[in-house]
């Protein structure tokens, strides 16, 4: 068995790409479905984001399932793979865990540390399982990863300093306010920045917001979004004593607010503090307010140096999820190794058993006096025995099943204990149930889609009545 991961994500394709291949939500689980069918592929879950797109598979032969792959996304999205090959990626065995573990931490994100992918992951993987697409490997492997992702962002600082400029302000904000709690916001401008900002800010406890741009209609457009106030440029000036806050980036070839303009207005506003973020370029707010009392003024350039440094923070932190996600590779390489031992281990107890019932059938044959009493407590004990003469076996071969010769320790094994023919039987009763699961999961999707069609059928035939 072999796991791989074939995709393409905001590093390799570009955004005009990327949207190519978007899977929606309710097309997911039948490409899944038809996923699960193609030749070789025997675990799958499909990660789809805005930033990526990738498909992990647990195959036979991981060469030739990575071109079965690629005529599968080719012939989903109907396009061509020469048009797409170059933007994919493929990772087998080892670089796949890897690549899962980052992906599911964060670290392969655009914002690194973000934890939104966490979500996506585990919502991925429990699709795919409750739509039988993933079996031991990914059920223990996803898992595994979801824990990784959650003790990174419990355990280190990777989500504490924030890497956007918009959130970056709102950070900064709070080492003023310590709360936004009742906080009024001016808005001077309604650029993009500007808008995720006031977002921030909203969601943070300011309610109130007051929007000022040169295009009234604008201003209210905006306003609408926050329930706040539009307000002409003629009219902010007047509206600075109740301000807390204020966010500028208009795009004006001077100052919007100079020093002089917000001096006379800061007796009115009683020693409260005044927070600015002027995020325009040029500049709109005059850099010598930020020698009046009780005003802090912040440029773009200083948001950027925040999120530099903290990016820096960020980085480091990630270093020790490195070393986390290391660990966990160790543990989930051992998990694989002792994998093979189970159904060996089972064999041999199944053996073993089926020996000790015969020779307690051939006793009692030859013992028919034995009272009910007598024969529990024979049974009791050679059971023991039995589990005794087992026991230092099984523990061995689970050790050697760990080491660099595992699958030689596992053969002989098999073949000093004569388990081929038990085993045989195991492998055919576990299809027979895989098969038997497999008729009953279709019978009962076309009793559902027999219903379906017979609603739809009254339904139509009502239509027809009434009409």
């Amino acid at each position: 068995m072999h796991i791989i991961a074939v995709g393409l994500n905001y590093r390799t394709a570009p955004v005009e790409i990327r949207e190519k291949f978007a899977f929606s939500d309710n097309d997911l689980p039948k490409a899944l479905a038809e996923l699960k069918d193609t030749k070789s592929i025997l675990e799958c879950v499909i990660v789809a984001t805005c930033n990526r797109t990738e498909i992990y598979a647990v195959v036979d032969r991981p060469h030739l399932c990575s071109h079965y792959i690629t005529h599968f996304i080719e012939r989903w999205f109907g396009v061509a793979k020469e048009q797409f090959q170059k933007h994919l990626y493929m990772y087998e065995s080892e670089k796949a865990i890897e690549h899962l573990f980052r992906v599911t931490s964060g670290l392969d994100s655009m914002v690194i540390g973000e934890t939104q992918i966490l979500g996506q992951v585990r919502d991925a993987f429990l699709l795919s399982q409750n739509l039988k697409a993933t079996g031991a490997f990914f059920n223990t492997l996803f898992k595994q990863s979801v824990t990784l992702a959650k003790k990174a962002h419990s355990e280190t600082g990777i989500s504490d300093n924030p890497v956007s400029v918009s959130y970056a302000a709102v950070e900064l904000g709070k080492r003023i306010f310590g709360s936004y709690m009742n906080k009024t916001v001016m808005i001077i401008g309604a650029g993009k920045m500007s808008e995720l900002t006031v977002k921030h800010l909203y969601a943070n406890g300011a309610n109130k917001v007051i929007v000022v741009n040169r295009t009234f209609d604008r201003a209210v457009e905006l306003a609408e979004k926050f329930s706040g106030i539009p307000c002409t440029m003629d009219q902010m000036l007047a509206r600075l004593p109740e301000v807390d806050i204020i966010i500028s980036s208009t795009g004006a070839p001077g100052y919007v607010l100079t020093k002089s303009d917000i001096q006379p207005y800061l007796q009115k506003r009683k020693s409260r503090p005044l927070f600015m973020m002027d995020i325009a370029v040029p500049r709109d707010l005059d850099p010598q307010i930020s020698e009046l009392a009780n005003v802090f003024l912040y440029d773009i350039d200083d948001l950027e140096n925040i999120v530099d440094k903290h990016l820096q923070e960020r980085k480091k932190e990630a270093a020790k999820i490195e070393m986390m996600i290391e660990s966990e590779m160790a543990v989930f390489d051992q998990w694989t190794k002792t994998l093979g031992v189970s159904p060996v281990i089972h064999a041999l107890q199944t053996k073993a058993n089926q020996i000790h019932e015969e020779t307690m059938d051939s006793m009692l044959k030859k013992l028919p006096d034995l009272g009910e009493r007598e024969v529990k407590v024979i049974r009791k004990l050679t059971k023991s025995i039995v589990n005794q003469v087992l026991r230092d076996p099984i523990l061995r071969i689970k050790e050697m099943a760990g080491e660099r010769h595992g699958d030689e320790a596992l053969e002989m094994f098999t073949k000093l204990f004569a388990l081929e023919e038990t085993l045989e039987r195991q492998e055919q009763a576990d299809q027979l149930a895989q098969e038997a699961e497999r008729k009953a999961v279709e019978a009962e999707s076309k009793r559902v889609q027999d219903e379906k069609v017979t609603v739809l059928g009254l339904q139509a035939a009502d239509a027809l009545a009434q009409s």
